[in-house]
């Protein structure tokens, strides 16, 4: 019998491996991608049988489905989620609403991720424990500064923070149920401890004690991540970051070499967006993604939205791809991150702070911090460039030429998708060695482009904006 199953599974396996070979991606990334969809016929269940339940049958079915998905996924290294769920739990019990449990949480979550990354990380994109864990070290973090909120006296906190703040006591099976949430374990997306129990209480719902009416919304985020799927399954086997490290592309005429890393740095994001819409169609469905009324009284679905599909489509400017691209965990970081760090009373440093947590997030790889500080330099560039044309008459009578303005967001959109490429190089190739020598090749055009901006675009303005403006500007 048990060689019976044993060859079932295995036969199983080899299935799995032949279909991830077939579609041109390992079987990590399909078992994930399985994984995701894996929400929807959960969701439905949830809905059916047990959305007005008690809580604790609830929390156990997030644990358990959580669980389970982490097994499928990770095996037997499921235990990293599990000791850090319930560590966290007992920093929460014992060291009570501290800024000593708080900073705790800090430093044993953010070094227990960064530890894994020491220990696991390969050359290249790997599918590991890891990935869901940087997730859920977000979670344990926003849990426990929520949590330490709670204890404040209400006038002294933000309005946001009123609103995230954990007044009861959690329980164990809550911070469980919290964290394995199918919907959102393996890529997100990030949501407080308060907006889960509303799911749990029954309370994220359009229609008051019944089910949300949302399952058309849900099959529309769901059809759009289908969509970018189909096109990313059929351009990546043909628009690949290896290629960047190949001869023929280093033999490349330059300016195909630049085009190939825009149309690659637009592409290579359309994995991310994939998740994102349909683990936002899973949340939408089970009604987490509910998010109130808009002024004409029409259900709001975008709590959990990863994605502004349309903003990232066409807006020309990188601060747009930023406000449209992984927006919760943009979210989360300006939440828990940035804004608390208003004591230093420097916005720049603080940005910079935060961008620098962000790529150590992401992994231990230099490509991470070479692309966190790209993005650092481009937007303050972009912001200079910004008010030097709104600031400068010239300047801003030639922007507002109508017959000129296809022209503009050609020239916009292709300094920006080109710069997007080229930091996501780094960002993707992880280490030194391989986005060194891509950037090489492109004479390290990037850095040289928004630095020679960074330097001259002062002297610009002193010469363009007129002395009355600028005293404006200072009042």
């Amino acid at each position: 019998m048990a060689s019976a199953a044993e060859g079932d599974v295995g036969a199983v396996e080899l299935s799995l491996n032949k279909l991830a070979t077939s579609l041109g991606a390992s079987e990590q990334a399909l078992r994930l991608i399985l994984s995701i969809f894996l929400g929807y016929p959960l969701a439905l269940f949830y809905r059916r049988y047990l959305f007005y339940k008690e809580s604790y049958l609830i929390h156990l079915f997030h644990t358990f489905t959580g669980l389970s998905i982490a097994y499928y996924n990770f095996g037997t290294q499921l235990y990293h989620s599990v000791l850090c769920i319930v560590l966290q739990f007992l920093i929460l019990r014992l060291m009570g609403r501290t800024i000593t449990a708080v900073l705790t949480t800090f430093c044993f979550q953010m070094a227990y991720l960064l530890a894994g990354y020491y220990y696991t990380a390969t050359g290249n994109y790997d599918i590991k424990w890891t990935m869901p864990h940087c997730v859920l070290t977000l979670k344990l973090i926003g849990l426990a500064m929520d949590y330490f909120d709670g204890g404040k006296d209400q006038k002294s906190l933000s309005s946001e923070q009123q609103k995230y703040a954990i007044r009861g006591v959690p329980s164990l099976l809550e911070v469980a149920g919290f964290s394995y949430f199918y919907g959102a374990f393996l890529v997100g997306p990030q949501f407080s401890m308060n907006h889960y129990m509303k799911l749990v209480q029954g309370q994220l719902t359009d229609i008051p004690g019944k089910i949300p009416n949302s399952t058309i919304p849900a099959l529309k985020r769901l059809s759009l991540g289908l969509f970018y799927l189909v096109g990313y399954t059929l351009l990546s086997p043909h628009i690949t970051e290896d290629y960047l490290l190949t001869d023929d592309y280093e033999n490349l005429h330059f300016m195909f070499r630049c085009m190939y890393m825009l149309v690659w740095g637009k592409f290579v994001l359309y994995k991310y967006v994939t998740c994102w819409l349909v683990t936002e169609g899973v949340c939408i469905l089970t009604g987490l993604g509910f998010n109130d009324f808009d002024e004409h009284g029409k259900a709001k679905w975008d709590a959990c939205a990863n994605m502004k599909v349309w903003l990232f489509e066409t807006n020309p400017r990188f601060t747009g791809t930023i406000a449209s691209f992984n927006i919760n965990t943009n979210a989360w970081v300006a939440r828990y991150f940035f804004k608390r760090l208003k004591f230093l009373g420097n916005k720049v440093l603080s940005q910079g702070l935060s961008l620098l947590f962000l790529a150590l997030w992401h992994g231990l790889h230099s490509g991470y911090l070479v692309c966190f500080q790209m993005e650092f330099l481009i937007v303050i560039v972009e912001r200079q460039a910004a008010s030097l044309i709104q600031d400068s008459p010239t300047l801003s009578s030639l922007a507002s030429i109508t017959v000129l303005k296809p022209f503009y967001y050609l020239v916009q959109q292709t300094i920006h998708w080109l710069f997007m490429g080229y930091s996501m190089t780094a960002f993707c190739l992880f280490t030194w060695d391989k986005w060194f020598k891509v950037y090489k090749s492109i004479y390290f055009l990037g850095h040289v482009f928004f630095l020679s901006l960074l330097f001259t675009l002062p002297y610009v303005r002193k010469a363009m904006v007129p002395r009355k403006e600028k005293l404006k500007k200072m009042e």
